[in-house]
């Protein structure tokens, strides 16, 4: 009967009212806590700025983090399982996305490493003595680039393992368990597999 902003709602309008009766009314049916979500929704889908794989990861989680919390008062005539099911589904299809991106990218960029190393090896050792003084700052802007790339390889390594597993724990709390948990489960494992042997091949690339 008291409301911020009268219905019909757009997302802009709901995630407004959510923060404006956050203390009030949401916050007696969901843990007051969820507000950073609401804030965090509120700040990136109420801008027409666009937004990198990474950040539409985490605004999905953060829905669904939202979802889950209100599923405990009621499902709303159906409504909410649906809603969920298809943020998971979205979580899912990104996954496969961001795995295959990463997969490529590292595969690029061992061959690119291995490249500059072998360039790096051929040239620098048969310098003189003169030119090697002379070369000396510009061999330090290239290790400089060449760690910057090693670190590039190995952050976006990290970044896929924090997605599996992210994606793995989830599936393995039952409260949060879709129909869809199976296949996904299985998808998130195979591409665990996949990530051990490019880590693999990183380590070798590094050693030689």
């Amino acid at each position: 009967q008291i409301l911020y902003l009268k219905p019909p709602w757009t997302l802009v309008n709901l995630l407004k009212c959510y923060k404006k009766h956050w203390m009030s009314v949401f916050g007696y049916v969901v843990p007051r806590s969820l507000l950073s979500t609401v804030e965090c929704l509120s700040k990136h889908l109420c801008t027409d700025k666009p937004f990198d794989s990474s950040t539409v990861h985490v605004l999905l989680q953060e829905s669904k983090k939202l979802l889950h919390a209100f599923s405990s008062r009621s499902d709303y005539n159906g409504v909410l399982p649906q809603a969920y099911a298809a943020v998971s589904k979205l979580c899912e299809r990104l996954g496969e996305v961001r795995g295959a991106s990463v997969e490529q990218d590292l595969s690029e960029d061992i061959m690119v490493l291995s490249e500059n190393t072998e360039k790096m090896e051929a040239t620098t050792p048969n310098l003189p003595n003169s030119e090697e003084k002379e070369l000396h700052p510009n061999f330090h802007v290239a290790q400089e680039s060449r760690h910057q790339e090693i670190w590039s390889v190995l952050e976006g390594v990290w970044n896929t393992m924090n997605l599996y597993s992210i994606e793995i724990f989830q599936k393995l709390d039952p409260s949060a368990v879709t129909m869809a948990a199976k296949s996904s489960f299985e998808e998130a494992f195979l591409g665990l597999q996949k990530l051990l042997a490019a880590v693999k091949d990183i380590q070798e690339g590094i050693s030689r």
